[in-house]
Formats: structure tokens, C-alpha cells, sequence
């Protein structure tokens, strides 16, 4: 490794504060390597961080400005509350991009934190920028294409700078602050948020803008949901079976997935007869399930199955989906 490497992996990476001031700590060929490691791992990471924003900014762009602005509707979250000044105001939304969301960039610091707050500055600002710079054609005034395919480019660029690490409708943050605060669910608050939003757009623009302005909203956060989570469901299946091991070896062998095994024991109730068992745990896709219980079914019938939805997984045998952040 040259000198210049050296330097900017001892300065990025490896820089401690040092014990004695005036001299120089020394780093041996060990952590140097594990330094350079580190270093391309954040360097690939930041790489694709800022190509997702950038994509999600043009994206949610030509949503506004394609579709959406030219016919008045408008979404839910910030994004919602920014349409609906502008409308009303003739204020820009480029501007009101950035004052609408300026509060949850400073809660995202404190709820989140200081990475996430900084990178949702940068998308923000960025999109503002691209509103205020860059021209997109109206692409057609029908209502109900305006309707579907404005949320699907808005919900698009709001969901690939979540894959980037940033958001660019600041609601969700807001809505984790208030959990914490309320005791209450994300979900529960953002409902209220957007029955809000729509029943002011109701009022000021009228139900019919109201009414479209809703499938925009659901349009956006199917789309949303689908590049965050992906098409595929995970589902994480435990199995209660005394055929532990032939399931364990079926799910391996067959259906090419891996499996962890606990140790665990079966009881009847307080007096009853308990026995030690093996517990099967393993995640699957959604669409993999019908196949597992058919397999489990030809080992053991009576084998105890649960199954939870599982939002994500990193490493171990299920495939990643490419975007996966």
C-alpha cells in the first residue's frame, strides 16, 4: 500500500485521538489492511447512497412536475402539505420544499441521527434544486393517469432515497418522534397526518381534487412499499417437530434454504410430560411457503408450524434483491 493511501485510510478510518500530544501512533500491515477494508466498504456504500438519491430526486421531480403541479393534485406527508401552500399561496414549491421539511431534518438529527439528518439535507435540497432548475413536459391531463402515475414517480423518489438512506417527505420522522412521545404506532399517526392533509384539500380545492389526490397517495405508498420491501415477503417459520432433523436436512437439501436449530422443550402443561426437542427456525419468501408445508406434511402432518411476517434479512442463503440497502 503507497504513502498516499496510507494517509487518507490513517486519517478517515483509523484516526484516534492520540494518548501523548506530538507523536505520531504507528499502525502495523493488519490494521492498515482492515482500515483499507473499511474504507472501500464505506466508499461502494456512499457510492450507491448518493445514486439512489440522485435517481429518487429526478424521479419525484417529474412526478410533481410532469404530472401533478399542472393539474393540482396533490400527495400526503410534507410533499402534501408543500402542494397545497403552493396552490393556495402561488408560492414556490421548491421553497416550500425546503421550509415544509426544515423541522423534520432537525427531529431526524435528535430521533435518528446525525448521518441520516445531514444525507436527508443534501436530498431535500437537491430536489429543490431540481424543481426550481430543470423543465419536464406535462405528460397528459387526464385525471385518473395523472392520479396513478404522479404517485408512482413521487412514491418512486421518496422510496429509492429511502434505499440511499435519506428521506425526502420528512412525515416519517415526525410520526417515529410521536410514537415515542404518545405511545402510539408510526401507522396510527400518519393516518391522522393524511386525514388531515385531505381534508383541507377538500375543502380549499374541492372533494373531486380531494378524491384524486387519495389515489395519488395510495399510488405513491404502494409504490413506495415495493422498492423499500421489495415483491418478494419474507416469512420466518418455526417448527415444533420430534422429526426435527429430516425437517432441518428437507429444508436445506430441498428447498435450498438454511435453518438454525435451538434447544428447546415441548411440556404438556405444569404436570405434564416435557420432553427436549429440537426447535427448527428458517425464512423463506412468501411464495416459497405452499411448497414448505407440503414438505413438512410428507415428514411429519402433525409437525407445530408458526409463521411471522419478516420485514427484511441480511446474509445467511436467502437471495438479496439487488437494491437492498
Amino acid at each position: 500500500m503507497n504513502s498516499f493511501w496510507q494517509k487518507i485510510i490513517i486519517n478517515t478510518i483509523l484516526k484516534k485521538p492520540r494518548k501523548k500530544p506530538g507523536k505520531e501512533r504507528t499502525y502495523s500491515k493488519y490494521e492498515l489492511a482492515k482500515g483499507y477494508r473499511e474504507f472501500v466498504i464505506l466508499a461502494k456504500r456512499n457510492s450507491k447512497d448518493f445514486f439512489l438519491i440522485t435517481l429518487g430526486i429526478f424521479s419525484a421531480s417529474f412526478g410533481f412536475k410532469g404530472f401533478l403541479l399542472t393539474n393540482h393534485f396533490i400527495d400526503g406527508g410534507a410533499t402534501g402539505i408543500s402542494l397545497l401552500i403552493s396552490f393556495l399561496t402561488g408560492i414556490p414549491l421548491y421553497f416550500l420544499i425546503i421550509l415544509i421539511n426544515l423541522p423534520f431534518i432537525v427531529m431526524g438529527y435528535h430521533v435518528m441521527s446525525k448521518a441520516f439528518a445531514i444525507k436527508t439535507a443534501l436530498a431535500i435540497s437537491g430536489l429543490a434544486i431540481c424543481l426550481a432548475t430543470v423543465t419536464f413536459p406535462n405528460v397528459t391531463n387526464d385525471n385518473l393517469l395523472v392520479a396513478v402515475f404522479g404517485g408512482f414517480f413521487l412514491g418512486a423518489g421518496i422510496g429509492l432515497s429511502v434505499r440511499g438512506g435519506a428521506v425526502i417527505d420528512g412525515t416519517e420522522v415526525l410520526a417515529i418522534f410521536l410514537s415515542r412521545k404518545l405511545g402510539t404506532t408510526i401507522g396510527d399517526i400518519i393516518v391522522v397526518i393524511n386525514v388531515i392533509i385531505f381534508s383541507a384539500a377538500a375543502y380549499f380545492l374541492g372533494i373531486e381534487v380531494a378524491l384524486y389526490s387519495m389515489i395519488t397517495y395510495l399510488a405513491a405508498s404502494r409504490t413506495l412499499d415495493f422498492l423499500v420491501e421489495g415483491i418478494d415477503e419474507y416469512i420466518g417459520v418455526t417448527i415444533v417437530s420430534s422429526k426435527s432433523h429430516e425437517i432441518g436436512k428437507m429444508i436445506v437439501e430441498v428447498m435450498g434454504r438454511g435453518v438454525t436449530v435451538y434447544s428447546g422443550k415441548r411440556g404438556f402443561g405444569k404436570r405434564g410430560e416435557s420432553k427436549e426437542v429440537d426447535i427448527i427456525y428458517t425464512v423463506i419468501t412468501r411464495l416459497e411457503l405452499n411448497k414448505l408445508n407440503t414438505e413438512i406434511e410428507k415428514i411429519e402432518p402433525t409437525a407445530f408450524v408458526v409463521m411471522n411476517s419478516v420485514k427484511d434479512t441480511k446474509g445467511g442463503m436467502i437471495k438479496k434483491r439487488p437494491l437492498k440497502h
